[in-house]
Formats: structure tokens, sequence, C-alpha cells
């Protein structure tokens, strides 16, 4: 699925449905909009008898040169602005207030649940979209609570009092006003539909530009070492320029629809004096009722603008909110199952029973592999690049189901454990490890308490972190930048070594752990691996085979299957995969090494 459908919508009209889901995102805050309704009835009142009051004043003051009555009239008149200004400064801090609950709360639903989704939901979906899920979505759901459905009331108020007051004191000219109403109705209906449209596609292209931007700032440093800046350049511009498009289309149709609507106004307002001047001349209208008309025209246009407008914030409110919907109501695709049972004492056994797997369902990159692990046993997985190493590592830890065969721990089928209890017995270190934006101590611990600091330095010092960490200006306070990247990659290994010996797990998982540590680093942590392997059940995914000589069990992967088994003596003896692969080693090792010799020279 592309980006472009992934991101499309299936709601055309006002769901009912989605209307309620949206309720129930305010509904803590009843209170808040419980005000907003009450000062918005305030407002209205306020305002519709705002022209009723210079009507009276007109009429029955001007009229007779009453000023005392006229000085009256203009107080009352001035305490109506008053309270509409509170009215309405009050509306609007409490629309305000609930948007940001409202979305504070939608911020934090959507991430605690991102957090339970499987990792294949994030091989499929970029970081960039996601993303957009819960800032310019969210952000279109605060526009419908402070901008949209309480402030649509307000506007429908306005409008059905215009309505009511000018049919009460003049129906004719009502009447004569309003037949313009027609045109503005086919007006509106077609800016709402094309206006529709072009939000829809902005959406979409916005997702795409924050997808395209996430990716190439991620990858900066290849795009710069592969000179491809210009290509990269040219596929932004592309999307950029196809997402201002479709802002011009919609800034187009606003330029249309508001001229349109202030054209209508003008000749509604000449019909109200064309015809309301022969009224008074006729002496069958006041002046005071004509002017109020006047007044009341201008009143009632401006909120029919709004309206459609609004519309269009209720049209985007309800497309994020399908999205965002959609996202909420994913299900995780690993999941615990029914009855599943926490992981009871420390782990004794670990087996892979006629394992098969893929990415793809069709294509397995699994195949029947069996093999077992026994406490305090290091087994070593290795083969060619696409063998399925890290693929085991990955069904081991649950990040996906099986497609075939099972996979137990102390005999029990992990699919029968709950997922947080096998993972706390578990620590992995991956060839790239993952550095927060905290500081070295926080990257160490987790945030995990019972860690004291003691430990954490310990951890450290057995896997000679604490050496490079002491030298730093705050040493364990020392803040890293967004993936660790003001210190080196070796130093960022050290770190994640640091971590796994912290949490002090039953299954050590090393994959590819050694493959950014220097020779003289290599050597420091195979000493710190080694003592903390004694005492620890742990695979050991290793390209270079030289780290895993000692392994008390060498499992040799090749398109998926498992070709051989033993340790490195039997294998060797064997003179299989396992042979070639070292004997190829061997020769990339000493070729380097008399390379380094004959420079030395």
């Amino acid at each position: 699925m592309t980006a472009l459908e992934e991101d499309k919508v299936t709601t055309r009209q006002l769901d009912r449905r989605l209307f309620w889901r949206l309720f129930r995102l305010g509904h803590p805050y009843l209170h808040l909009i419980a005000a907003a309704f009450f000062f918005i009835l305030l407002g209205t009142a306020s305002t519709l008898a705002g022209p009723i009051v210079i009507m009276r004043a007109i009429d029955d003051h001007v009229a007779t040169g009453d000023m005392h009555g006229l000085t009256v009239m203009a107080l009352v008149y001035l305490g109506l602005l008053t309270i509409e200004f509170l009215a309405y400064f009050l509306q609007t801090y409490c629309t305000g207030m609930l948007g940001q609950k409202v979305m504070y709360d939608l911020r934090g639903q959507i991430f605690d649940h991102l957090q339970t989704l499987s990792i294949p939901y994030f091989d499929r979906n970029p970081v960039g979209r996601i993303i957009t899920r819960v800032t310019n979505d969210v952000e279109n759901l605060n526009q419908l609570f402070t901008q949209g459905i309480v402030t649509i009331f307000a506007d429908i108020f306005i409008i059905a009092g215009i309505i009511a007051v000018m049919v009460y004191y003049a129906p004719t000219l009502a009447l004569w006003s309003f037949t313009v109403l027609p045109l503005l109705v086919v007006a509106t209906f077609v800016f709402r539909h094309k206006v529709r449209k072009g939000f829809d596609a902005i959406r979409v292209l916005l997702a795409r530009i924050n997808s395209n931007l996430q990716e190439n700032i991620t990858g900066m440093k290849t795009v710069q070492l592969f000179r491809r800046e210009t290509r990269s350049f040219d596929i932004f511009a592309r999307i950029n320029r196809e997402h201002t498009q479709a802002h011009e289309r919609t800034i187009l149709y606003f330029a249309l629809f508001f001229p349109i609507v202030d054209i209508l106004s003008a000749a509604a307002l000449a019909l109200v004096i064309l015809k309301g001047g022969a009224a008074i001349g006729a002496g069958a209208l006041t002046f005071g009722v004509v002017f109020a008309f006047i007044r009341y025209l201008e009143m009632f246009f401006r909120p029919v603008s709004d309206l459609a407008e609004k519309y269009n914030i209720l049209q985007s409110a309800m497309a994020s909110s399908e999205r965002i919907f959609k996202l909420l109501d994913k299900r995780p695709e690993v999941r615990d199952r029914v009855g599943a049972k926490e992981l009871d004492g420390p782990v004794e056994s670990v087996a892979f029973e006629n394992v098969v797997f893929g990415y793809n369902a069709d294509n397995p990159v699994i195949r029947d592999v069996s093999f077992s692990v026994d406490k305090g046993q290091r087994v070593a997985l290795v083969g060619h690049t696409g063998a399925g190493k890290s693929t085991v590592i990955n069904l081991l830890s649950r990040f996906y189901d099986l497609q075939g065969g099972r996979i137990t721990v102390n005999g029990t089928d992990i699919g029968d454990l709950t997922q947080r209890s096998l993972r706390s017995r578990m620590a992995a270190v991956l060839q790239d490890p993952f550095i927060f934006s905290r500081t070295i101590a926080e990257n160490i611990r987790l945030g995990e308490e019972r860690i004291s600091l003691d430990q954490m330095r310990e951890a450290a010092r057995i896997v000679n972190a604490n050496g490079f960490i002491e030298e730093l200006p705050d040493r364990y306070d020392t803040m890293l930048v967004e993936r660790g990247e003001n210190i080196s990659t070796g130093q960022k290994q050290l770190v994640s070594f640091a971590r796994a010996m912290a949490f002090d797990p039953d299954l050590l998982i090393l994959d590819e752990a050694t493959a950014n540590i220097d020779t003289a680093t290599e050597a420091l942590i195979q000493a710190a691996i080694a003592e903390l392997t004694r005492r620890r059940t742990s695979i050991i995914v290793a390209h270079r085979l030289s780290t895993i000589q000692n392994a008390d069990k060498i499992i040799v992967l090749h398109h998926g299957r498992k070709v051989e088994e033993g340790n490195h003596n039997e294998l060797l003896t064997q003179r299989g995969l396992y042979h070639r692969l070292y004997q190829l080693q061997y020769k990339e090792e000493l070729i380097r090494k008399r390379g380094i010799a004959s420079q030395g020279r």
C-alpha cells in the first residue's frame, strides 16, 4: 500500500459514529462545554438585542428629541456591548481550554497505544506518517473543539435569531432580504465540495512530506556520502510542489467564495435600502426598523461565511478523526493469548521446534529450523547475510508470530507466555544500538529504579565503558543528543553493553554486538562477555567467526535452514559451510594484517 492510499479516508459526510467518538473525547470536560454554550447563548442574546435598542432609540427618542431617554438607551447599549464582550471572551477561553485538554488526552492515548502495537506495524508505516497522526491530525481536532462544534452553534443561533427578529418586525422586507439566499446556498454547496477535495489532497501530501523529510534527515550521512543531495531535493521538491498546488487551488476557492458572499450581502442590503426607503416614504415602516434591518443583514452574512469555513474545519476534523481512530483501533498483530501465564523462575532452556516464518507469509525466510539452548550455554548463530540469523532473535523475542512450528522457554510455548514476562528475562545488544536523548545514566538504567547507581557503574566497569564515561565533563550525567551523535559508534555500543549488563538478564542476546567495536576494545568486551555468560544462557549472532570460537554450540544457517550444528572444532572437521566461511574470513584477516604490517614498514 502506498502512502497516498494509506492516508485516504472513507468519510465523505458527517459520520454519526465518528461524532459519538469525538463526543466521548470531550465527555470528561462537559463542564467546559456547558459553560461555553451558556456564554454563547448570553453573547447571542446581547448581539441580537443591540440593533433593537438602536431601533428604539431612533424611533422613540431621536425622532421625539427625548435626550434623557436617548441617554438611557445609550447606556443600555453600552451594557449590552460589555456583556457581549465578556460572554465571547469567556466562551473563547472555555473552548480553548477544552481543545487543549482534549489534545493532551488524545496525544497521550496515541503514544500509549503506539507502544502496544507490534513491530510489523512499524515495518509498514514510515515514522513521518505516524508523527503526522500525533501532530497535524490532533491539531485538526483541536480546531474542531475550539472553532468547530461549539462555535457552529453560536453561528446557528445568530442566524436563527436574526431571521426571527426580521420576520417579526417586517415580514415583507425580510422576504425581500432573503431573495439572495438560494444563490448563497448554491455558492456554499459548490465551495464546500471543492474545498473538501482540496483539503483531502493537502492532508495526504503533508503526510508524504513528513515521511520524506524524516527519511532524508535520518539518512543524511548516506545522502551526502553518495552525493544524492540533488536527487533527494528533486523528490522533495516534487512532493512539496504538489502540496503547494493543492493549497493554491484551495486558496482560489476561498478567494472566489468570500467576494461572492460580499456581493450577495451588498445586493441584499441594496434591496433593503430600496424597499425599506419606499416603505418609510409610504409610512409603512419607521427609519429605526430599516436601520435595524441593515445592521442585521451585516450581521447575517458573517456567520453564513463562518459556517462555510467551519464546515471545512468539521470536514478536516472528521477526516483526521477517522485516521486517528483507525490507528487507535489497530490491534497488535502479536497479542498475549487468552490465559497466557507469567514466566516464573529463571530461563532453564530454549528450544526451536520446526520453526517456519516469513515476513511475507508466501516467502518464508526461516524453514523448519530446530535447535535447543540449555541453561548456561553459549549458542552462536552464523551464516551468510540474509540467512535468517537476526530473524531467529526477533522470533524468540516474540516480535512476530510464527507460521509453523513453535518456540519454547522452559518447555512452555512462548505464545502461552505473556510478552512482558518473557522479555523481562531477556536483554539484547544490537549491531546498531539505540541511544535516547537522555543522560548516559538514564540510557543505561532506562528508568528502571531497581537498578541502583552502584549497580549501573559496576555494569559499565565490567564492559569497560567506565573508562570513557569518567573522561566526559559530566561523567554519567553527560547529556547525549539524538541517537547519541556526540559520542563515537564504539562508545554507543559500550553504553548498550552496560545497559544489558545492568538489567542482569537470564537470557542474553548479542546480535552482531561487536561489529562496531575496534579490535582493542573488542578484546576487553570479549573478556567481559565471557565472565557474564558463565552464569547465563546466551545466544550470539556473529558475522566475525573469531568472536564465537569458544561457543558451546554453533548453529549454521543457510537460506533460512539449519545446515550444520556443533562446536568450532567439530564444524571445522566436517569441512562444510562453516569451514568455508572460516577459511574465507581467515584469508581476509591475514590479508588485512599483512597490509597493516607493510604500512608500518
